[in-house]
């Protein structure tokens, strides 16, 4: 790691996890997790397919807002080689409007119930929330892992919700809302100030119950940083995998790789994204969060076997 960030929080080293096979909780003991979040270290990245089931999410909004046209995307994802299916009912992106829990449960409900009985147990599903609301009708619905992009800080019950189902969680790190995030956001050093914020999501977890084992960490590209932050961030994502706690990578078609490339659309940054994706490899992150899952597939394959070599 390097010697200019240190994996410290509130003064305390972060030892890494020794052995981390599985982000697992007691719930995840059985096969769902099967084709999932399974061997985490020791095995080739998961790739986890974006599924917004929302009308106005910065890429995809609208396109699979309906039960077809979700499911057609989700057997597209399947047929591609997709490991986690991430399904989100509150866009996200920078300027949007919050989006209340019932309307969150009444879009993502339907469509972990019919992937669940077209798929059974052989995918993994990841709630996309920060609502400990949502993400127990969720779970009860089917999905297996709470992946929560305010790490925790908007709604602490999803942490104790974590701890009591089992479920793993994936604690993101944002500056601000999604609605104001990049009205002015400012750092001093965007690396160390990202990794204090995630180690003081995971003690909030550790605290509430949760698994050591059951928490993965992700620096939340484009949450709430500039340009350069973001490509400061990629360039140090050794540091955060030096924690021991498995690591997600979310770049996918995201605006400063647009700045970089000089393209505005979305769909054009297929290639740009999975350029990430192989550098996270590399860089030792084990789960990257797409909407093109063929592309990114392949990007991590080559790369692990890369490393592998090394």
């Amino acid at each position: 790691m390097s010697s200019k960030f240190s994996s410290q929080a509130g003064g305390r080293q972060v030892a890494p996890i020794r052995g981390i096979y599985a982000i697992h909780g007691d719930r995840h003991a059985s096969s769902r997790l099967a084709c999932g979040i399974h061997t985490i270290l020791g095995d080739k990245p998961l790739i986890m397919g974006i599924l917004n089931v929302t009308p106005d999410s910065f890429s995809d909004g609208g396109k699979y807002s309906g039960l077809d046209a979700a499911m057609q995307q989700v057997e597209l994802m399947l047929s591609e080689g997709v490991d986690i299916i991430d399904i989100g009912g509150e866009s996200t992106r920078p300027g949007a409007d919050r989006v209340a829990a019932g309307e969150q449960i009444s879009r993502v409900v339907p469509v972990i119930k019919a992937i669940r009985q077209r798929v059974g147990d052989d995918v993994s599903i990841s709630i996309d929330t920060t609502l400990s609301e949502v993400a127990k009708a969720a779970l009860d619905a089917g999905a297996d892992i709470i992946n929560d992009i305010s790490g925790g800080r908007e709604d602490a019950a999803i942490l104790t919700l974590a701890a009591q189902a089992g479920a793993p969680i994936i604690l993101m790190h944002s500056q601000g809302a999604p609605k104001t995030m990049q009205d002015n956001p400012h750092y001093e050093n965007v690396v160390q100030e990202v990794l204090d914020v995630l180690m003081e999501s995971v003690d909030a977890a550790l605290k509430a119950g949760v698994k050591k084992e059951a928490i993965a960490i992700d620096p939340g590209i484009g949450f709430g940083k500039r340009k350069q932050d973001n490509i400061d961030l990629l360039a140090h994502l050794d540091v955060f995998a030096a924690t021991g706690f498995p690591v997600l990578l979310g770049t996918s078609r995201k605006r400063f790789m647009g700045a970089i490339c000089d393209v505005t659309a979305p769909s054009e940054l297929v290639t740009a994204t999975a350029v990430t994706t192989a550098l996270g490899v590399m860089a030792g992150v084990r789960m990257f969060r797409v909407h093109d899952v063929k592309e990114n597939r392949q990007a991590a394959d080559v790369a692990w076997a890369i490393r592998q070599s090394r």
